[in-house]
């Protein structure tokens, strides 16, 4: 078989839409990049970021609490 001369290009980053599970009405977006999660809810310009790094510190804080 003769080598490929192209490839499939990566995207950079995934966007989740979020919408309302009552009314279907969108929520907001996350973004997940390979360094950052960005949330940005509806009708927002920007998204709010936050590393990695400091989300998995987060998420293994034993006082973080699931609700």
């Amino acid at each position: 078989m003769p080598t490929s001369v192209n490839k499939f290009a990566e995207p950079d980053h995934h966007d989740i839409e979020f919408a309302d599970a009552d009314t279907g009405n969108k929520v907001g977006t996350l973004r997940v990049k390979p360094s950052s999660l960005l949330w940005k809810p509806k009708g927002a310009h920007q998204f709010h970021a936050v590393s990695l790094d400091d989300f998995r510190e987060f998420m293994k804080d034993k006082k973080q609490v699931a609700k």
